[in-house]
């Protein structure tokens, strides 16, 4: 077969071919794990399933002046973006955000390296995000394998936090934690920024969308996961997802910006949230002026500078405001 017959075009995220070969346009760049000299956090890559290559990159914030017992520190559980097909922990926009936002909120944060579709297809990017998760757990009685967890985090205090995808992929973490149970960690809070969800039916302003780019994010669900059942399918749509109201985390905070397509997808998970029975709090912040994932591509700006603060704020219990 021609390996240069287009079966489907996703530009400008990726190309596949009809003999099955993906050629992504972005999100290939990647750096190595390094100390970070103006922060002091330092980084480091550990594979935690060679059958699979599942690997996560570990952030320390720079050690604190030696006391006589040294203060433990929450856990962030970062998952990155990227419509689940692009992108990596690796990034060098991933890797400079949770750098700095470690550094802001004195964190360790665990960043996950999933599989990528249209070759690893949903629900694949969950199953090695839950894999990921249940390693970090396995550090909760400091015996874990690896000695940059044990005995520096405190598994009582668990966030989540993922932009886009990733905030598709750590929501369905934090039902799945909910609704199974995971042994070794408790999960505080769960941080969505600008949430990869869709629907059968518009929500907000989203008629006013071009029909190309809805037409867009339609197609690319049913080739990242070829086996939903619909638009509706929980998958895609927390609305219809009959454990939504098990979610984990006694705080949600979901980050949209106002002029991001999936704005008022953010907006309708709140206000679904709030319908399933669920017993925890959950606000919106909406940031104005900015687009899809602003601070990404842009992070010296004022306002993504403002940005992490926000984050690392609500992560230390101070939670955030509308801006």
């Amino acid at each position: 077969m021609d390996s240069t017959e287009i079966a489907h075009n996703f530009s400008p995220l990726f190309i596949v071919y009809k003999d099955g070969t993906v050629h992504r346009l972005l999100g290939n760049d990647a750096i190595p794990p390094s100390p970070d000299p103006v922060t002091g956090v330092d980084s480091k890559d550990v594979v935690i399933s060679p059958e699979t290559a599942v690997s996560v990159r570990i952030y320390r914030p720079k050690p604190a002046t030696a006391t006589a017992q040294p203060q433990k520190l929450p856990v962030l559980v970062y998952v990155h973006g990227g419509g689940f097909c692009i992108e990596s922990a690796f990034s060098p926009f991933y890797d400079r955000h949770v750098k700095s936002l470690v550094a802001e909120a004195n964190v360790v944060a665990v960043s996950v390296d999933y599989r990528l579709a249209p070759e690893h297809p949903l629900p694949i990017a969950y199953e090695d995000s839950w894999a990921a998760l249940k390693w970090v757990a396995a550090h909760s009685d400091g015996n874990g394998p690896e000695e940059w967890l044990n005995g520096i985090v405190d598994l009582d205090r668990v966030y989540f936090a993922g932009d886009s995808a990733g905030a598709n992929i750590v929501h369905h973490l934090a039902v799945r934690v909910g609704s199974e149970g995971i042994g070794g960690l408790n999960l505080k809070g769960l941080i969505l920024v600008h949430p990869y969800f869709w629907g059968g039916k518009l929500v907000g302003d989203e008629e006013k969308l071009r029909a190309e780019e809805r037409h867009f994010m339609e197609k690319l669900w049913y080739v990242t996961c070829p086996t939903i059942s619909g638009l509706d399918d929980p998958i895609v749509n927390p609305e219809y997802d009959p454990k939504l109201g098990q979610l984990a985390a006694e705080r949600v905070v979901v980050y949209v910006a106002e002029k991001d397509a999936l704005k008022n997808r953010g907006w309708f998970y709140s206000e679904c949230l709030k319908k399933s029975g669920w017993g925890g709090t959950v606000e919106v912040v909406e940031t104005k002026g900015e687009g899809h994932v602003f601070h990404l591509f842009n992070p010296t700006t004022d306002v993504a500078l403002d940005f992490v603060r926000k984050l690392a704020a609500f992560i230390n219990g101070n939670g955030g405001r509308r801006e």
